[in-house]
């Protein structure tokens, strides 16, 4: 092909005969509102609310699929565990579930969660209220120095980064469960009390930073001091602990909670090593292929947790391509059983037109930038891998549902939920159901400026092992 119009026409002829084939199982389905599939429905959520983490889905989505597909009673998985929305709904359902995390802010929430959950004693309860009330860090005279990365540098007002370092020190007096409780309450109020806002790919700045200059002036709006947010968040988490209507029923029966176990690291280095048909159901959410940096966007909560520079650049190489920074990793060497699963994503025609196009306008310089090509083929080549994994983890009759939205680069629209079906088809599972938002989602300014918006599709992909 020698233009980018043929190019084009030729995927869209390919997309429309892969959406034509899977036609039957496609299907807009009402009830998944957008707060349902996001973080919203969390908000006011006992637990789920201490710690606001975007890219979340809700409690509750957790429990419609449960019950939509009948998943009988086993152990769940998740390999993008997130902050734990999978782990902690299933639990409270009566399932064990594991997870798979690799930030050190999920872990740690995860973790923190868990903990506070079913674990604190009342004595602990009672120290978290002196802090609320007393606030020991006030008569603390020394500081924990603070943990900075080059995007994090100057992140809050002089005073409470003071603050936050009187408040590490006195919390380095306490017992390692209530500190570990005291950071992840700090950990909750960090962005509220910077200078910074989450947004997508990177941290944007409040004017009042210093950090924006001769750029267009934003401003988050209230930014709380130290006192507030940390005395706020801890109210917070005493109410939900003594209020906690999750250990009983409607009948006034205790809930049984299932077991929850949290495997830190990358799903591409733990998948293998879970044993084959363990899993009754796989409820997860990849990253999306959108070039969101999550090592970026939680910088201030990973440079509180200790991680270095290099650190930083290690997660970033090691979690599913999603960034331009991504380097190719070396799959079969990771492991040899991926190659059928590789061999599959060779053969898939739609996304190798895709990636062929996207490799014409990298050479023709037409991409905005040149990583996109190579981040496209490493998603969908280690979601393969991880596809082929939960297939093998996956007991018969098992059900995966994976929530992930479709994208666009250089005006060719990515049908993600139609590619990664068809490859998971190819390595043995049912295509049960895609199942559609009702509302698409649009496209960034630059798709829109080049080639016009377009609807893309906002998915939950149901897979089911057959026997």
């Amino acid at each position: 092909m020698e233009s980018q119009e043929e190019y084009l026409s030729h995927i869209e002829r390919l997309d429309t005969a892969l959406e034509d084939l899977y036609d039957f199982v496609l299907s807009v389905d009402t009830s998944l509102t957008r707060q349902l599939v996001s973080f919203q429905a969390n908000k006011q959520r006992p637990f789920y609310r201490w710690y606001k983490y975007k890219e979340a889905y809700s409690a509750d989505l957790i429990a419609y699929l449960l019950r939509t597909y009948k998943v009988r009673k086993g152990t769940l998985l998740d390999p993008f565990a997130g902050v734990g929305t999978t782990l902690f709904a299933g639990s409270k359902l009566g399932y064990d579930a594991d997870g798979i995390e690799l930030l050190p802010i999920g872990q740690h929430v995860i973790a923190a969660h868990e903990y506070l959950l079913h674990h604190i004693t009342d004595h602990e309860l009672s120290t978290l209220k002196t802090w609320r009330d007393h606030q020991p860090w006030q008569h603390v005279s020394h500081k924990r120095p603070l943990n900075t990365l080059r995007i994090t540098r100057g992140a809050y007002p002089e005073e409470t980064e003071a603050q936050i370092g009187h408040y590490l020190a006195a919390a380095d007096k306490e017992s390692e469960t209530v500190n570990y409780s005291l950071v992840f309450a700090l950990l909750c109020v960090l962005e509220s009390m910077s200078y910074t806002r989450k947004d997508g790919q990177y941290l944007r700045w409040d004017y009042r930073s210093g950090r924006n200059a001769g750029k267009k002036k934003f401003d988050k709006g209230q930014i709380l001091t130290f006192e507030d947010a940390i005395q706020g968040k801890l109210s917070e988490i005493i109410f939900d602990i003594e209020n906690n209507e999750e250990t009983y029923n409607l009948f006034q029966e205790l809930v049984h909670y299932g077991a929850i176990q949290l495997h830190k690291g990358s799903c591409l280095d733990i998948l293998p090593t879970l044993p084959s048909t363990n899993y009754t159901a796989i409820i997860t959410s990849p990253p999306y292929c959108n070039r969101y940096d999550y090592t970026r966007t939680y910088a201030l909560e990973h440079a509180l947790l200790g991680i270095t520079e290099k650190g930083l650049v290690k997660l970033r190489q090691t979690m599913l391509s999603c960034t331009v920074e991504n380097r190719a990793k070396d799959l079969l060497t990771l492991n040899t059983e991926w190659k059928e699963a590789l061999e599959i994503t060779d053969n898939q025609p739609l996304l190798q037109s895709i990636l062929a196009y996207l490799e014409y306008q990298r050479t023709e310089k037409k991409l905005n930038n040149s990583g996109i090509s190579r981040m496209v083929r490493g998603y969908f080549y280690e979601m393969a891998c991880v596809i082929a994994e939960c297939f093998r983890v996956l007991d018969t009759d098992g059900v995966m549902c994976m929530v992930n939205d479709n994208v666009r680069y250089a005006g060719a629209s990515i049908s993600v939920d139609l590619i990664l079906s068809n490859i998971a088809e190819e390595i043995g599972f049912t295509v049960e159901n895609i199942l559609v938002l009702p509302q698409g989602k649009g496209n960034s300014s630059q798709q829109m400026g080049g080639y016009g918006r377009k609807a893309l599709r906002k998915c939950i992909y149901v897979w089911r092992k057959r026997p």
